[in-house]
């Protein structure tokens, strides 16, 4: 049986689809209710894995490093003594180890290979569906400081495919790391130049003093920061990806953000 956790989110929702639509056997778990089973990764009571062969972990970034590394540690010490034996878990990409949030995928990504269980990690580099939305014109101008460099963001629905390739035969993916960035990359003059805005960038002391006065999370002006700052640094561009051994025709990334970008 596979499990997948995170369920009500974005790019676990599309695996499960995906999944059902190959036939898989898979079960599906979330903190929200409505799913097979509830699961809280910050209370280990909750953490059910009977009968589960195969665990797929949606990372839980959304917090907090320590908070973060808590939660994926109680997944992965859980799984342990229940018998799971291959977890898949979706990390982040190499190209984008200077943003913020990297650091709690790399420990998970060590403690999973100090686990004892066989693994596959997933590298997903970032959603093309993000720098659509950190795009958004306002009276014909991008304003968002995402460089003059390309960025090699990935569709969504490719790394939900890319998932299940891997769910499907995951013994043949065993202790394998996939490099799941796009396999092109787009600049954001590209994107302006496709939707018909102009791209004039603010400084980041700028685009920091904006996010200061919206009613975000305190960790989270730093984690986009850490964006725009490697962007700018061209540390987002790649030249290497693993996407098209597992997705055959991967999608265009540029005309998904920029159908983002216009708010379809």
């Amino acid at each position: 049986m596979i499990l997948i956790t995170g369920a009500s989110g974005h790019l676990a929702s599309l695996v499960t689809q995906k999944a059902q639509a190959r036939g898989l056997p898979i079960i599906t778990a979330s903190r929200s209710q409505g799913f097979d089973r509830q699961m809280d990764f910050d209370n280990p009571a909750t953490l059910d894995f009977t009968d589960v062969d195969i665990l797929f972990l949606t990372s839980a970034g959304y917090a907090e490093d320590d908070v973060v590394m808590q939660r994926h540690g109680n997944v992965i010490a859980a799984a342990r003594s229940q018998g799971v034996r291959h977890i898949v878990y979706t990390s982040l990409s190499g190209s984008s180890d200077h943003l913020g949030f990297a650091l709690a995928h790399r420990w998970t990504e060590r403690q999973l290979q100090a686990s004892g269980m066989t693994w596959t990690i997933l590298r997903n580099g970032l959603y093309a569906e993000l720098i659509g939305a950190l795009a958004t014109p306002h009276d014909g101008h991008i304003t968002a400081p995402l460089g003059a460099t390309g960025i090699s963001a990935v569709a969504r629905d490719d790394l939900a495919t890319a998932a299940v390739t891997v769910l499907a035969d995951a013994a043949i993916h065993a202790n394998t790391c996939y490099e799941l960035s796009g396999t092109t990359s787009f600049s954001l003059a590209e994107l302006a130049y496709c939707i018909g805005a102009d791209y004039q960038p603010t400084r980041l002391a700028v685009e920091r003093a904006r996010l200061g006065k919206l009613p975000l999370l305190p960790f989270q002006p730093s984690m986009l920061m850490s964006i725009y700052a490697s962007a700018i640094g061209g540390f987002l561009e790649t030249s290497t990806s693993d996407l098209s051994a597992l997705v055959p025709q991967p999608k265009n990334a540029l005309t998904i953000a920029c159908a983002v970008a216009q708010g379809n």
